[in-house]
């Protein structure tokens, strides 16, 4: 029997919980929480693992046997025809510093097709989700993207990769092209979050030129249902096929930006 959305926003609160218990608000806090490096500016913190073992441990437990994809523990062997993707703290870096910019995604796809949707923010108490078909939703509220109508009067929102540093394709000239053509250019770094307020209007438009599955499988549904339109950079429709990037914007603005990436 397949999940119902209500299973996944409650293991996502579940693990919304471990993390409000360990986020380092002050600087005591902040020397006692442990830090491991995946990479230079590419962190994982003690958290990331407690919330991940909570759902791997209930997923196995209430859905014996279907896959997990997930940041932490890599691609766990299931049933290809039912997969989890689980991102147990996105904004690890925010986290860290005691910022309170993170979320919990957790995303439920059958078939190759992701069917339910949850990101958690828990240090505002905000859960946004999706059924596909049956709409978004903050706290229970129906979501819609926003209804600017062009780029000069948008609020955008982009990331960038870990390789940032070493690697020239870094989203840099894209953000500085944006920069000049919007009101402003946001990186709150977290890209399910950054999907998720696309949704509920509070940006425009989003982009982001290298991610993981587990980074946008829930934010992506939660965006499309709620009215956006969501592809790769280039207009791809297959988002969750590699290489993985990211366009999620209001159907106004969307156009726009797709054609600054094509003509890239």
């Amino acid at each position: 029997m397949p999940p119902r959305l209500s299973q996944l926003e409650e293991l996502a609160q579940r693990a919304g919980e471990i993390l409000c218990a360990g986020l380092p608000v002050h600087p005591e806090t902040k020397a006692g929480i442990q830090v491991d490096y995946k990479g230079a500016i590419d962190l994982v913190t003690e958290y990331d693992h407690r919330s991940e073992e909570l759902l791997i441990s209930e997923i196995n437990r209430l859905f014996p046997g279907d896959r997990i994809i997930t940041e932490e523990s890599g691609d766990i062997a299931g049933k290809d025809c039912c997969i989890w993707y689980i991102d147990p703290l996105d904004g690890t870096v925010n986290f860290a510093h005691g910022l309170p910019i993170f979320a919990i995604s957790l995303a439920y796809a059958e078939d190759g097709e992701v069917k339910l949707g949850v990101v958690y923010d828990p240090s505002r108490n905000e859960c946004f989700s999706a059924e596909r078909g049956k709409g978004a939703w903050l706290n229970k509220i129906p979501l819609h993207v926003s209804n600017t109508p062009d780029l000069d009067h948008s609020l955008l929102v982009t990331g960038f990769p870990y390789d940032i540093r070493t690697n020239p394709e870094n989203n840099l000239e894209y953000y500085t092209r944006f920069t000049l053509m919007t009101q402003a250019v946001r990186r709150l770094g977290s890209a399910a979050l950054d999907l998720c307020y696309v949704a509920a209007g509070r940006f425009d438009g989003y982009w982001e030129i290298r991610l993981k599955p587990w980074d946008l499988a829930a934010g992506a549904l939660i965006a499309q249902e709620a009215g956006a339109v969501v592809t790769k950079l280039r207009g791809e429709a297959d988002y969750l096929n590699p290489p993985h990037s990211i366009l999620a914007a209001n159907p106004k603005i969307y156009p726009q930006m797709l054609e600054i990436f094509q003509n890239a």
